[in-house]
C-alpha cells in the first residue's frame, strides 16, 4: 500500500489528482490510499510521518507548498515531495527542501504518470532489502519488509514472514548481525522483532501481527528506545 497525500486548494485539481491516482491505480496494479489537505497548515499540522508521497501545490492562500515542505523536512527526511505548479520559478527552489520533480499545471496524465512512476520505483529501491537464509535442503532469499519477527528454537530459527514460517539453521546472534541495520531489535532472547510490524506497546509485550512478544526486563528499556527512534525518523 503506497500512502500518498495531496495537498491542494483547488477542488477542480483535487478531483483531478484523485482520478490520475485511481486510474494509475488500476493501470500499474498499486494499491494507493490518498489522504487530501486542502491547504500547507491542514498537513503541516501535527504531522506525523506516515506518507510515502507528497503531492504539493506551491501556491496556496495560507501556508504555501514551499513553507509547508519545509516544516515536514524538519521531522520527516524520507518522504517524497512532487509539487504542482503552474510557475517554474517557484518549483526549481525544489533543492531546498530535496524534492524529487515538479509537474506543471494544467497537469497532463501522461506528466503526472511519468513523475509518480518515477517516485514509486524509488520507493520499491529504498524498501527491497534482502536476506539468504539456510532451510532444510538449500537456501531462501527473503525481503526483511516481510518478516515480522525470528524467534529462537532450541538450534534452529524460525522466520514467522507474510508467506508463512521458515525453519532455519542459524544462531539469534548470526540474526541479528544481519537484521540489525534493517530495523529489528531484540525484544527478549528468543525474539529479534522487526520495528515495522509493531502496531503497540502493551502489558510488558510487544504487539505484532495480532501476536504478543513479551519484552525482558534486561531488554525493554533499548527495545523501547530503538522504537520510538525508528517511528520519529518514519
Amino acid at each position: 500500500m503506497i500512502k500518498i497525500a495531496i495537498v491542494e486548494d483547488e477542488d477542480s485539481y483535487i478531483r483531478q489528482l484523485t482520478e490520475y491516482l485511481q486510474e494509475y491505480q488500476k493501470t500499474a496494479g498499486e494499491e494507493i490510499d490518498i489522504t487530501v489537505f486542502h491547504d500547507g497548515d491542514g498537513i503541516t499540522a501535527k504531522y506525523k510521518p506516515q506518507y510515502d508521497i507528497i503531492l504539493m501545490d506551491i501556491q496556496m492562500k495560507f501556508v504555501d507548498g514551499m513553507t509547508a515542505a519545509e516544516e515536514i523536512r524538519k521531522v520527516d527526511s524520507k518522504v517524497i515531495i512532487i509539487f504542482i505548479t503552474n510557475m517554474t520559478q517557484y518549483a526549481i527552489n525544489g533543492y531546498k527542501v530535496d524534492a524529487l520533480d515538479y509537474i506543471l499545471k494544467p497537469v497532463s496524465y501522461f506528466a503526472f504518470c511519468e513523475r509518480l512512476g518515477r517516485a514509486i520505483a524509488r520507493l520499491k529501491r529504498r524498501s527491497s532489502n534482502f536476506v539468504t537464509i539456510s532451510v532444510k535442503g538449500g537456501i531462501m532469499r527473503l525481503d526483511t519488509s516481510d518478516i515480522y519477527y525470528v524467534e529462537s528454537q532450541g538450534h534452529n530459527l524460525v522466520y514467522h514472514t507474510s508467506s508463512g514460517d521458515h525453519l532455519a539453521s542459524g544462531t539469534m546472534r548470526s540474526a541479528e548481525e544481519q537484521l540489525s541495520s534493517f530495523g529489528f531489535s531484540r525484544g527478549n532472547k528468543s525474539y529479534l522483532i522487526n520495528l515495522a510490524h509493531v502496531d503497540g506497546i502493551q502489558d510488558k509485550c510487544a504487539q505484532v501481527k495480532g501476536e504478543h512478544l513479551l519484552l525482558s526486563r534486561p531488554r525493554q528499556n533499548a527495545f523501547m528506545q530503538d522504537l520510538t527512534k525508528y517511528w520519529g525518523e518514519l
